[in-house]
């Protein structure tokens, strides 16, 4: 971490006096082992640093990031970016640098996984593989290390490291894929073979499918779409910028959501992903967003803290003067129903393992249509008693998680694959009352 420290101090001193800066090092390494038709076929790595530059002249802001550390080219980068703040507007929102400030001395930092070899991630393909041996097998391994360093102009100085581990894939058979993922600090503890064997089990069972009638439907959701649905809520709802626009369905105090649900973002979590502090070198802390139902809080960066006239709770990241601040280390309370005992308990309804192409339609009440993918299962009489075509939906992500309309929570909470991405929400699945099917996966 020295050398990314010394990095951003050297940027600093490059900047001088006569501008605020931010000066934030990406440094890390991420290998990738892709496999296709049960075998690797790709194995790639790289290693790299990025510097990201904020500074305001007289309150006229501008950024920038470069990749090559050479000494003349981050002279020409802060001339550059300095030269770009003078002829900008005068920012009225402009918040000010942070102040020195205590960070937690807190990482989720493994460094076998950091250090891993192809080996060990051909390991964990090979059990994905292996826990379906007549089916095909696709997708990838990937671990990754991060070292990031913040410094400003203020005196304010962060430093942390992360390790991630991610193992993505589907099992086909010739008409039907089945997905499985696992995401976590270490790969030692991702458990390939049983996240293969839930792809398989589900390849298998939608190898014949049936197309049945749009409307609402008691729903079973994998957690990769309870994934998708916190992530929307977050980017969409506690972002505190769509709040203060009146573009959120998020009201402060408020009982929005079923007294089952609590969905918390915090960094300090030994389950994490990422550093404890965003990307103005604020120190992250946990944040209660739901709270027995009750929506609790907003998150704030520092341009809408000072608009909200309260303080950063650390959500800064890089574009959030643009798209707001965004809780994107969620956590959604576990329960005690297993997945089998949710099936069991439903009539007639529907198990979704994956959603796709999730689009907002109205901010206000986070109404989204999208499809279902990879594993959507018919229940009748507490059996799933055969696959459906995939479907397209169109449901208030707020709503299906209503007062009322939580019917159970599983016991199996683990980092889920959001429409945004892998390793931002780790959740549970949760058995819903009532989910609107508009339609078959062509409209």
């Amino acid at each position: 971490m020295k050398a990314e420290q010394n990095i951003a101090e050297e940027v600093l001193e490059l900047v001088g006096p006569d501008a605020d800066a931010e000066v934030t090092v990406n440094a890390g390494t991420s290998s990738l082992t892709r496999f296709a038709n049960s075998f690797i076929h790709q194995n790639v790595g790289e290693e790299g640093s990025t510097v990201s530059l904020r500074l305001s002249v007289d309150a006229r802001v501008a950024s920038g990031t470069t990749t090559n550390l050479e000494a003349a080219s981050l002279e020409r980068f802060v001339a550059d970016t300095t030269a770009a703040a003078r002829v900008q507007p005068v920012d009225p929102d402009w918040p000010g640098l942070v102040v020195p400030t205590e960070t937690p001395r807190l990482e989720h930092f493994d460094p076998a996984t950091a250090d891993a070899p192809p080996q060990a991630r051909a390991e964990k393909v090979k059990a994905f593989v292996d826990a379906a041996p007549e089916l095909s097998a696709a997708g990838y391994c990937e671990t990754a290390a991060v070292t990031v360093a913040f410094a400003n102009s203020a005196g304010h100085r962060a430093t942390g490291r992360y390790s991630r581990a991610i193992l993505d894939g589907i099992q086909q058979t010739p008409a039907a894929s089945g997905s499985g993922h696992a995401t976590g600090v270490s790969l030692d503890d991702l458990d390939a073979a049983a996240t293969g064997a839930l792809a398989g089990t589900r390849a298998r069972g939608g190898a014949v499918t049936f197309n049945t009638k749009p409307g609402e439907y008691e729903v079973v959701l994998a957690p990769e779409c309870v994934a998708t649905i916190a992530v929307f809520l977050a980017v969409y709802g506690f972002n505190a910028k769509a709040a203060l626009e009146g573009q959120s369905f998020a009201r402060v105090g408020d009982a929005q959501f079923d007294p089952r649900i609590d969905l918390v973002d915090d960094v300090t979590d030994r389950r994490a992903l990422g550093v404890v502090f965003d990307s103005e070198g604020t120190p992250k802390q946990r944040l209660a967003l739901i709270d027995a139902g009750v929506t609790s809080a907003l998150a704030h960066d520092r341009r809408t803290a000072r608009k909200a006239g309260t303080v950063s709770t650390g959500h800064a990241t890089p574009g959030s003067d643009v798209w707001g601040p965004m809780a994107h280390t969620l956590f959604l309370r576990e329960g005690h129903t297993a997945v089998d005992e949710m099936v069991a308990a439903v009539e007639r309804g529907i198990f979704v393992a994956t959603f796709n192409y999730c689009r907002v339609l109205d901010p206000k009440s986070l109404v989204v249509t999208g499809l279902t993918r990879n594993g959507t299962f018919m229940i009748e009489n507490g059996k799933i008693t055969g696959a459906v075509s995939n479907l397209r939906f169109t449901q208030s992500f707020v709503a299906a998680l209503g007062p009322g309309n939580v019917l159970s929570i599983g016991d199996d909470a683990r980092f889920g694959d959001s429409e945004f991405g892998p390793g931002m929400a780790h959740v549970p699945s949760v058995r819903l009352g009532s989910w609107n099917f508009t339609g078959g996966a062509d409209g």
